[in-house]
């Protein structure tokens, strides 16, 4: 049996009967090498200098895993998908690339997930923390395996009774964190931050000394408890989320109060630099929202204390299709910060459509720098469906995110290779053929949605399928500003001056709209449709044979992968899904290209059906 199959996921192939019982670290570690390695097949030996990571040596017919006490664990894992998958092994000493590799949650107590599409919360239910004790050592064991080491587990939106895992609910708290401590995973708890005013105070102001001992009084309370805690996560100031500025206060001013408080316990304050005015008036040409995280916390630069990290969506929207890296990412040279991703397919097909995220990971981190953030974030794509992801084929996802949080150059297609063996073991012309579809999904996707970098045209509220006006009138910021003569919002010096908030070498690559990278090209630049490009098609030319393509291509890769030999337990529901991919796509192809022939009046040069 595989493990990311939901069952066990990959590792389930070692059957090593490791989630029915409590054990220590060092006893998952020897179980684990002995299913896959026999007996004397590996021996551990214990390096506290190594800390997380791992050295393993060949040893005539043995392996010598080398490492602190969660590097033993991970050293071993390494080392079983050497076996399983032909993964390289490090030369010397192997080491995490981000001391925090974080999973975030969006689960509610009453056991919804926001922005879920793998059935309900694994450990939510009932406004209570409800779970069996071998599923949740079985999801440690998972995120062990590709090294993630935390857990946020409620929403950064803290509705009622959340409030109660750092209160009432803290017995609980202790349980679970328990059950995840061996496989190296600790918690975080998102806080709401005025809940000191939800406990009958006056204020949350983060300067009022009787709010910041109440805070220090909650956190030492919470420590009792839970001693290894890796701290709070906070969303303030935020899609009417409480926060700081109702006081006049800065986020410095804010994030450094709760710090202090988890200061002499070891806890990370992480503070989500999502902060934007959510109730724009869309006739506004001057606010744009990209702009908003960079003005915000920008000037912050090195107010912010030690133990306190800068969590920043790698794009300034919100997890778009297409977006340039985040300047904030750029900028913050004396602020410890993490990059956040988003696991779950909230503008990117909900699960069903089949997108596979690191090649654009890949371009992140090329264009921010490895050694930037010292934390890495995802938002969370699991649920209590069987498969932990809805799809079998989404789990790629969860699989790379914690490859990538180890090693942020380990690169797309070997992962995908990895996953593929570790998951069904194919022969190599199937695996190409799953490796290829993997790989060009997310530029198949793109092509069927908003064109050429524009963002926005999906669905409100729910956000799947197309609607090209759908957020054009409403309060978030999100505005195209088609007409019939253009599209694309100017974001250079001349325009919004959004790109000045970029170092040089990057404004050299997006000023000019004739070398701007297509991809971008109206993110940063208003265009007219009968504009010519560098291939010497239209404007309009090219979204209209995007989208065609699009929908065509996405036909031909639902058509090779479900002749891949998965096993039934996973065949319906990746062919359902497929399915249903090829028919979104269809609509989107339509609806955007129907959206701009009224818009332009052009014809498209080919004659394909456009509808009136």
């Amino acid at each position: 049996m595989s493990v990311w199959d939901g069952h066990m996921g990959w590792l389930g192939a070692l059957d090593a009967g490791i989630t029915d019982r409590d054990m220590t670290t060092e006893e998952i570690a020897r179980a684990e090498a002995e299913s896959c390695f026999g007996k004397d097949g590996v021996v551990l030996e214990k390096d506290g200098s190594l800390g997380e990571g791992y050295r393993i040596l060949a040893e005539g017919n043995a392996w010598r895993v080398r490492g602190g006490k969660t590097g033993l664990l991970y050293g071993v894992y390494r080392l079983v998908r050497h076996r399983l998958a032909g993964e390289k092994l490090p030369e010397g000493d192997e080491r995490p690339q981000y001391g925090l590799r974080m999973i975030d949650c969006w689960d509610n107590m009453d056991g919804t997930v926001e922005r879920g599409y793998s059935g309900r919360s694994i450990w939510f239910e009932g406004g209570r923390l409800t779970y069996r004790p071998e599923r949740i050592r079985m999801l440690g064991r998972l995120l062990a395996s590709v090294g993630v080491n935390c857990l946020c587990i409620n929403n950064v939106n803290v509705h009622e009774p959340a409030q109660g895992l750092i209160d009432e609910m803290l017995p609980d708290l202790k349980a679970m964190a328990g059950l995840l401590r061996p496989y190296g995973v600790r918690l975080m708890v998102s806080v709401d931050f005025a809940m000191p005013m939800r406990c009958g105070m006056s204020t949350a102001d983060p300067l009022d000394e009787e709010v910041a001992a109440w805070w220090k009084d909650r956190a030492e309370k919470v420590y009792a408890a839970v001693p290894d805690l890796a701290g709070f996560l906070v969303k303030a100031d935020s899609e009417h989320r409480p926060g700081p500025f109702t006081y006049g206060r800065t986020h410095a001013d804010g994030a450094n109060m709760l710090a202090r408080a988890l200061r002499p316990f070891g806890g990370t304050l992480v503070w989500r630099a999502f902060v934007y005015n959510c109730m724009q008036d869309w006739r506004d040409t001057r606010t744009d929202r990209p702009k908003a995280a960079y003005e915000t916390y920008q000037p912050l630069d090195g107010q912010f204390d030690d133990n306190v990290i800068l969590q920043v969506k790698h794009g300034p929207f919100d997890f778009q299709v297409r977006e340039p890296l985040s300047p904030l990412l750029l900028s913050m040279e004396h602020t410890h910060l993490a990059v956040e991703f988003q696991l779950a397919q909230e503008y990117t097909g909900h699960q069903i459509d089949l997108y596979y995220m690191p090649p654009m990971w890949d371009e992140v981190f090329s264009a921010m720098g490895k050694d930037r953030p010292v934390a890495i974030a995802a938002v969370s794509n699991l649920g209590r469906d069987d498969c932990w992801t809805g799809d079998p084929l989404a789990l790629a996802n969860l699989f790379a995110y914690g490859r990538y949080a180890w090693d942020p150059m380990c690169g797309a297609e070997e992962t995908a290779r990895i996953f593929i063996r570790m998951t069904w073991g194919f022969e190599k012309g199937d695996e190409d053929i799953l490796a290829r579809a993997l790989m060009g999904s997310r530029g198949i996707y793109e092509k069927y949605c908003a064109p050429l970098g524009i963002c926005w045209m999906v669905s409100p509220n729910g956000h799947y399928g197309p609607s090209p006006d759908g957020y054009e009138y409403q309060l978030w910021g999100t505005y195209h500003r088609a007409d019939r003569d253009a599209v694309g919002i100017d974001r250079t010096s001349s325009g919004t001056g959004y790109l000045d908030q970029y170092p040089e070498e990057f404004q050299r690559i997006y000023r000019d709209p004739e070398k701007c990278p297509d991809e971008y090209l109206l993110f940063f630049h208003r265009r007219r449709y009968d504009s010519v490009m560098r291939d010497g098609r239209t404007l309009i030319q090219r979204i209209y044979d995007d989208h065609f393509e699009g929908a065509a291509l996405a036909e031909k890769m639902a058509e090779d992968v479900k002749k891949l030999p998965f096993p039934e337990r996973d065949r319906g529901e990746i062919c359902r899904r497929l399915d249903l991919q090829v028919k979104d796509a269809a609509e989107w192809r339509d609806v955007i290209n129907t959206f701009f022939r009224r818009l332009s009046g052009a014809e498209d040069e080919r004659g394909r059906k456009i509808w009136r």
